[in-house]
């Protein structure tokens, strides 16, 4: 199987959030779907791989997935399981809560799908593997283990591992219980494009450069920190530098904005472009999440 540019994994789920009064509308999302899809949007060759089930709701995110470009090629299929819910709530200045209905969710049981074992290895042939902690979170340590391994095998074969520290605290038991998980893996990760506020809470970082530190002293090449309206912190071996944000008047829905850097940024490196100006390119699509959120 041809493997693409850049091969998100994780989790893709139904996303309910309020319209009109009190209506909600259905959607599909999930952080590393999301990126995928962005991915797609700015013309990168995306792929995002994950486990569905049989029912009518496993075959919307299937077409929605067909609408976006991704198609269903690195889709396993679980003959019981269903996929995951979550709802958003919004406060008035745009950010947002969630709550989780996803103990069962197909994805969660991807690595005993039948196909895992051909799809994991065709993932060698990808140029960036993209994982985030919400990937990691949807296992036990065993899974936990198989995502590590599969990270090791793949950057053994050339390919670059990105991975973003998304926290989701509901998602674990506890900060330490992320960052023993996150360290485990940060041995195979070149490219760390972690939220400050995320890593706060998880690993305690005082400010930005010293998140940096971390993730070069755990392996990281590159790292480009997301501080949200203030911009981005970026570390390479060739130096730091502070990456502004684009300027928004009116914030409509903080959700996916981390994720659209995120893609915005693999986007500019796939196509060879400096790391600066990724970060530059990926404050300008995060610019545009805010004002105009996937949906």
């Amino acid at each position: 199987m041809r493997a693409p540019q850049v091969l998100c994994f994780g989790e893709a789920m139904l996303e309910l959030s309020r319209s009109e009064g009190d209506s909600w509308r259905m959607g599909v999302a999930g952080d590393t779907y999301n990126v995928a899809v962005y991915l797609r949007r700015l013309g990168c060759d995306a792929g995002f791989m994950t486990a569905l089930g049989r029912d009518e709701f496993s075959a919307d995110i299937t077409a929605a997935m067909a609408r976006e470009g991704l198609g269903a090629a690195w889709c396993l299929t679980h003959p019981t399981r269903s996929p995951g819910l979550y709802a958003i709530r919004l406060d008035e200045d745009g950010e947002r809560s969630f709550a989780y209905w996803r103990e069962a969710s197909a994805a969660r049981a991807f690595f005993d799908c039948e196909g895992a074992e051909a799809l994991l290895a065709a993932a060698g042939g990808c140029g960036v593997l993209y994982l985030s902690a919400i990937t990691l979170s949807l296992f036990e340590e065993a899974g936990r283990a198989q995502v590590v391994t599969l990270a090791k095998a793949v950057r053994r074969q050339g390919v670059r591992v990105a991975f973003d520290s998304n926290y989701r605290p509901r998602g674990w038991a506890g900060a330490a219980t992320a960052a023993r998980a996150i360290e485990a893996l940060a041995g195979a990760i070149d490219i760390a494009l972690p939220t400050f506020s995320d890593d706060v809470a998880i690993f305690g970082d005082h400010d930005p450069a010293a998140c940096a530190a971390r993730w070069h002293a755990l392996g990281a090449r590159e790292v480009a920190v997301k501080l949200g309206g203030e911009g981005a912190f970026l570390s390479t071996p060739e130096g730091t530098a502070e990456v502004p944000a684009q300027p928004v008047a009116q914030v409509a829905d903080t959700t996916g904005a981390g994720d659209s850097f995120n893609a915005g940024y693999l986007a500019a490196r796939v196509a060879e472009h400096a790391p600066r100006e990724a970060a530059a390119v990926g404050e300008r699509v995060e610019q545009v999440s805010f004002l105009a959120p996937m949906g």
